[in-house]
């Protein structure tokens, strides 16, 4: 099929007008080929080119390849398939054969280079043809510059395999590292600025690039990011770069309730996640936010990733746990049937945190651990940090009544006793527990306050235990007997050294109390009171005692007395012992019943009387001598 004007340019798919046909090079070209009819029809993906053999087979070795190997002079057919980059880079291989002007440019050079490898365009076939010109066009313009070199390989999309094959993808990836190693240098030698306080370097430079790699395709990012890793790009530019792509890339994705059962994402965004966490794996990329990790880690659950790189997530948030926030902490649960919070998640960062601290601190260890010198390791301050937003984390999950009792008690559990220097958020944990889950047993509601240590609870928290209807019965005695004991230390501190100790106490850290003395005018009149009411409690429970163990012997001799008696009545002689027995039971009850308030009176009435007694003979012996006898 030809064009009849001249101006309409060469005879080309049906497809084109007339105000896109190319014009050819020379009048010669243009003469001759609009007056010759196309002699053969290429089929590319369906669309069909009414073309000429000869400008073809002069050009293309794979098109002289195909008729010559067709043995018919009047072949009039072909069909190309698997062409990269389809019809479009087709059309213009084709123009190039023709002879038609047209430009190169960042958009259709991979497409050029590509159909000219797949249509054999080589230097055997005629000078200067379509793969000269391309690589010269790559080596010129695009290899030394980042911006041409990020455009390519963005155009570089659809041409598999045979882009890859060519190396065109690994020339461009290294060419983008190369120029944004020089350009990052060159930057921060223009912006080096000396700061004459401190005398510290200063480097001012925004890589422009960070947002323009979003553009890439993951696979070529993360090849990109590999590469830029070997070139010395800066750590923190790289890491800026992959938070921008994650943002720019999952930005579509929409948060799903628990209540939906739809598919939440397509392979595409799964793909996206999970190589960007293997490319911080790989590539030991840790310049990127806590924050960053959370949000990544969220993602993760949400499209369902694998595992491993969920763990790899976690295994990073929990190197710098102590910089979390409670927000970050409360991760959804995925499963309808769990808990509202996703626990176990939450579970495996405490691990990876407390594996952390355990490894740094391996060599600074006492025998004693922590226990004796934990306070002088450099990692405590983060324990307590993590113990206070684990305790601030178990108060925000008790209320679900779906969390099962291990699990709480699980987490309460895995922090060592030192990361907590009071249990008040503990105990307020706990009770909101118990409140949201009233039908607990109470073997179970022991166990599990049996994790609060009451010598750690303040003295509100103590107040509060000591009236919660919630707890049992031995979690208050417990709380009831630390108060005492502490009122014991307190009285105990006012006479010795300082406030320092007694200010200590105040914090609940139990700790030994010297028995230096001190002005007495450091106690208070509370404390005097106090003091007295410790006095009173003290003699109250040395007659408890004294009592408690008179009980115990007598016991003891019952116990003897029975064994007795049983021995008698299998030998036939129940007389005696059994009226010692009885005997011994008529005062071992009478003993007993001296410890009531009826013995305490009998006791009290028989001092009475006996002083009254000795009183009246004293009487009458100081009234002897002014007796007069007759």
């Amino acid at each position: 099929m030809g064009l009849a004007s001249d101006s309409a340019g060469f005879p080309f798919s049906a497809k084109l007008s007339a105000a896109n046909s190319p014009r050819f090079c020379n009048p010669m070209s243009r003469r001759i080929f609009s007056d010759v009819a196309g002699d053969i029809t290429v089929l590319v993906d369906g669309q069909s080119f009414l073309l000429h053999k000869f400008p073809l087979v002069s050009r293309c070795g794979r098109i002289r390849r195909m008729v010559a190997d067709a043995k018919d002079p009047d072949l009039s057919k072909l069909e190309l398939v698997n062409v990269p980059g389809g019809a479009t880079s087709f059309e213009l291989a084709a123009k190039f054969c023709y002879g038609s002007n047209f430009e190169i440019t960042t958009a259709n050079v991979a497409h050029l280079r590509c159909i000219a490898e797949y249509l054999e365009m080589t230097e055997d076939y005629q000078d200067e043809n379509l793969i000269v010109r391309t690589e010269m066009y790559l080596n010129d313009l695009v290899v030394k510059n980042l911006e041409k070199s990020l455009q390519v390989l963005c155009a570089c999309e659809g041409l598999d395999p045979m882009v890859e094959e060519i190396g065109f993808v690994d020339r461009c990836v290294d060419a983008i590292a190369m120029n944004a190693s020089k350009e990052q240098l060159v930057s921060g030698l223009a912006h080096l600025e000396c700061d004459a306080g401190s005398g510290k370097l200063r480097m001012h430079c925004q890589d422009w690039w960070v947002e323009d790699l979003s553009a890439l395709r993951i696979d070529y990012y993360q090849r990109v990011i590999a590469a830029m890793r070997r070139s010395g790009v800066r750590p923190e530019s790289i890491g800026t770069s992959i938070v921008h792509y994650a943002q720019t890339a999952l930005k579509g994705i929409e948060r799903r309730h628990v209540w939906d059962s739809g598919p939440l994402v397509g392979d595409n965004q799964r793909v996206v996640v999970e190589t960007l966490i293997n490319l911080m794996a790989t590539e030991k990329i840790t310049a990127v936010t806590l924050s960053f990790l959370f949000g990544m880690l969220r993602m993760a659950i949400e499209i369902d990733a694998g595992l491993d790189y969920r763990i790899e997530v976690e295994k990073r948030i929990g190197l710098h746990l102590e910089m979390a926030s409670l927000d970050d902490l409360l991760i959804p649960s995925m499963q309808t049937s769990e808990s509202m919070f996703d626990v176990d998640t939450v579970h495996r960062i405490l691990v990876n945190f407390l594996q952390r601290i355990e490894e740094d601190d391996s060599g600074d260890l006492s025998p004693c651990g922590y226990e004796s010198d934990g306070l002088k390791s450099p990692s405590h301050g983060s324990v307590l940090k993590v113990g206070r937003l684990m305790d601030g984390y178990l108060a925000e999950i008790a209320p679900d009544p779906y969390l099962k009792l291990q699990k709480f008690m699980t987490l309460i559990e895995l922090l060592p006793d030192y990361a907590r220097i009071v249990d008040d958020g503990l105990y307020r944990a706990i009770d909101i527990y118990l409140k949201a889950h009233p039908s607990l047993m109470e073997s179970e509601c022991k166990k599990l306050c049996k994790l609060i240590d009451c010598q750690k609870l303040s003295q509100d928290a103590s107040s509060h235990a000591a009236q919660n209807d919630r707890l049992p019965m031995q979690m208050v005695v417990r709380v009831l007997y630390f108060e005492q004991l502490r009122l014991k230390s307190s009285f105990s501190g006012g006479h010795s050294g300082g406030g320092g100790e007694y200010c200590s106490f105040s914090q609940r850290i139990t700790m030994p109390i010297s028995g230096s003395g001190v002005p007495s005018s450091c106690v208070s009149p509370r404390a005097a009171g106090a003091a007295d009411s410790y006095a009173s409690l003290r003699r109250e429970n040395r007659e408890l005692k004294l009592e408690v163990s008179r009980m115990r012997v007598r016991l003891t001799e019952l116990e003897r007395e029975q064994g007795m008696m049983k021995q008698g009545m299998r030998d036939g002689r129940p007389g005696e012992h059994g009226r010692a027995f009885f005997a011994s039971i008529s005062r071992g009850i009478g003993r007993m019943a001296m410890f009531g308030p009826a013995g305490e009176r009998r006791k009290k009435s028989s001092r009475a009387t006996a002083s009254s007694q000795c009183s009246e003979g004293k009487s009458r012996r100081r009234k002897k001598p002014s007796v007069t006898y007759a």
